[in-house]
């Protein structure tokens, strides 16, 4: 958060520095919320596998991607709910800005583990179905579609997004 933030935060949406951590906050925790859902049922499907008779039959490759899968979907868990533990630790400590600075990072690398978990159970679903080729190639597009959808149309979108206009400097009224 920069002071041209601050001030073009104030003068359009006539908000604080204060009121904007606020509001940051409650946007990525809801953010967190709408991933958090599917990600602990993605996590508890891939739990049960070892369980299922089928699973003895996996190959040395498809048991590599599923552990490489529940292992990248577990730890994504743990680090979408890091957030949460933070605001609880900075708790009545004014770090607001602190917390929402690094529960993006920590959003932002949730994504990512949590688009391999998901390629991954797609290549293994695909491989087990179908063969492994069919596999790759479904774990492919999807793994494409992940980057393209989550990483690349942001910036892309981020990239043509005009300039902030500028704030217009405050006076102060002359006493008369």
């Amino acid at each position: 958060m920069t002071a041209d933030d601050d001030d073009w935060n104030r003068a359009a949406r006539g908000e604080t520095p204060t009121e904007r951590l606020d509001r940051n906050w409650s946007s990525l925790l809801q953010e967190l919320r709408v991933v958090q859902t599917g990600l602990q049922l993605l996590t508890g499907f891939l739990l049960t596998l070892p369980f299922q008779t089928r699973f003895a039959t996996l190959d040395t490759a498809q048991t590599a991607i599923y552990l490489v899968t529940l292992g990248c979907s577990a730890i994504a868990t743990i680090v979408i709910v890091a957030p949460v533990a933070i605001h609880r630790f900075l708790f009545r400590q004014h770090a607001m800005a602190e917390s929402v600075r690094f529960a993006t990072r920590l959003a932002i690398t949730g994504f990512l583990l949590l688009g391999v978990a998901i390629t991954g159970v797609v290549t293994l679903i695909f491989s087990v179905v179908l063969d492994t080729v069919s596999g790759v190639v479904a774990g492919a597009c999807c793994a494409l579609a992940a980057v393209i959808l989550w990483l690349v149309l942001p910036a892309r979108i981020r990239s043509r997004l005009p300039e902030p206009e500028p704030v217009p400097p405050t006076t102060t009224p002359t006493p008369t």
